[in-house]
C-alpha cells in the first residue's frame, strides 16, 4: 500500500469515527489499530494514544478523542509529504518485491502448486526487502548475509522491534524448510498464507512508498 492509499484509508477512518457514528470503544479501537499498523508502533502518532485499558464511559470518550486528534495529525503529516522517504533505487526494489509477493499469492491460489514454491518466493522477497533496507540505513551486518543477520542489524540500529525480529526468524524457518525439501512442514497452504499476510503487513509498516 503506497502513501496515497494510506492517506485515503486514514481519511476514511477519520470520517467513520466522527462522534455519534459509533460508540467510543469502537472509535478508539479503529483509530488505535490503524495508527499501530500504518503509522508504526514507534511513531509519536501511535505512542501519544492512550494505551488500551478498561475505561469507564468518560475515560473511553477521552481516549477516543485523543486518538482521533492523533489521526488528524497523521493525515496532515501525510498530506505535507513528511513521511519517511526512500531513495529512488530502494523504491524500485520495494515495488519489485511487491510484485514477487503478488506472484506468490497467485501460486497459493493455484491448488496444483505445492505450497513450498510460494514459501520460497516469499522468503526471498523478504530477504531482498531487508537487504535493500540495510544498505539504505547503512546498518552493520555481522556474519553471512541472511534474514537472521539482516534483521539483527536492523534491530541493533533501532529500525525494527524485537517482535519484528521474532516474526522474521519464524518466516525464515518456513523458508528454510521449503528450500531444504522438508515438504511435510510446508505442505499446508494456510500456513504459507499466514506467512504471506505477515510479510505484507511488515512491508506496509516499514516500506511505505511516497
Amino acid at each position: 500500500m503506497n502513501t496515497k492509499e494510506i492517506l485515503e484509508k486514514a481519511k476514511e477512518v477519520f470520517e467513520e469515527t466522527k462522534e455519534g457514528k459509533n460508540d467510543h470503544h469502537t472509535n478508539y479501537s479503529l483509530i488505535f489499530e490503524f495508527l499501530r499498523v500504518y503509522a508504526g508502533e514507534e511513531s509519536s502518532f501511535y505512542k501519544n494514544c492512550p494505551g488500551p485499558t478498561k475505561y469507564d464511559y468518560s475515560q473511553m470518550f477521552l481516549g477516543a478523542r485523543i486518538c482521533r486528534q492523533n489521526l488528524e495529525a497523521y493525515i496532515k503529516y501525510l498530506e505535507k509529504g513528511l513521511q519517511i522517504g526512500f531513495s529512488i533505487q530502494r523504491k524500485v526494489q520495494i515495488e519489485t518485491v511487491s510484485d514477487y509477493l503478488s506472484q506468490a499469492q497467485m501460486l497459493l491460489d493455484d491448488a496444483s502448486v505445492h505450497a513450498a514454491c510460494p514459501a520460497m518466493i516469499i522468503g526471498a522477497s523478504l530477504e531482498e526487502f531487508l537487504r535493500s533496507w540495510v544498505d539504505e540505513a547503512k546498518a552493520n551486518v555481522v556474519g553471512k548475509p541472511s534474514l537472521d543477520t539482516y534483521s539483527s542489524a536492523l534491530l541493533s540500529s533501532g529500525h525494527i522491534l524485537k517482535q519484528d525480529k521474532k516474526d522474521i526468524i519464524a518466516w525464515a524457518g518456513i523458508r528454510n524448510d521449503a528450500a531444504h525439501g522438508d515438504w511435510e512442514k510446508v505442505k499446508e497452504p494456510e500456513k504459507i498464507k499466514l506467512m504471506l499476510m505477515g510479510v505484507n503487513l511488515f512491508m506496509q509498516k516499514y516500506g511505505r512508498l511516497s
